[in-house]
């Protein structure tokens, strides 16, 4: 059992940067691969970003150039950075660790507001 918890989360004006954290309970170097989601009201969640276990990235069209995720293996955290932030990104965002392909873990979330 994978046991994650997310930070960095809160209200931020349009143009501004925030760091979202998720720390892990266990060692993370061997998980699978590990990834940011996101779900605003009304809406289904969606994949924002991952990373895999040898650092490969990936991220969803609307936040390329915008966000970077990655992970501190000595510290079990993995982090999203996220610059220039639109209104559009207000969601509740969460991590997700995949530890084996049959087997996936998820944090309570944290809620990221866009708005002046």
């Amino acid at each position: 059992q994978v046991q994650l918890v997310e930070s960095g989360g809160g209200l931020v004006q349009p143009g501004g940067s925030l760091r979202l954290s998720c720390a892990a309970s266990l060692s993370i170097s061997n998980f699978y691969v590990m990834a940011w989601y996101r779900q605003a009201p009304g809406k289904q969640r969606e994949l924002v970003a991952t990373i895999t276990r040898d650092s490969r990235k990936t991220y969803t069209d609307s936040v390329k150039g915008r966000f970077t995720i990655s992970r501190d293996n000595a510290k079990n955290t993995l982090n999203l950075q996220m610059n220039n932030l639109k209104p559009e990104d207000t969601a509740v965002y969460y991590c997700n660790a995949r530890v084996r392909i049959t087997e996936d873990y998820w944090g309570q979330g944290t809620q990221v507001t866009v708005s002046s």
